[in-house]
């Protein structure tokens, strides 16, 4: 039998798009077009082929505003 705990997504420290867009309210591909018109501050980072965003990175972008790409990465 396995004993492996799979993270809560309180615990995860990184997160998919789909997942983002959950948290943020809004639906993937709303998230995919910000990402692409530089409105989404935080660069995902590739797992694999996957694409993740750092969730300590999306809630200190939050916190800040939520400005967009070319402000956060000078705020940073």
């Amino acid at each position: 039998m396995s004993t492996t705990k799979h993270p809560t997504e309180s615990e995860r420290l990184a997160l998919p798009a789909a997942e983002l867009a959950k948290q943020l309210g809004i639906s993937e591909r709303h998230l995919w077009s910000m990402h692409a018109d530089g409105r989404l501050g935080p660069e995902p980072f590739a797992w694999g082929r996957a694409k993740r965003w750092s969730l300590d990175e999306v809630r200190r972008w939050l916190a800040a505003g939520a400005p967009l790409r070319s402000q956060w990465q000078s705020m940073k």
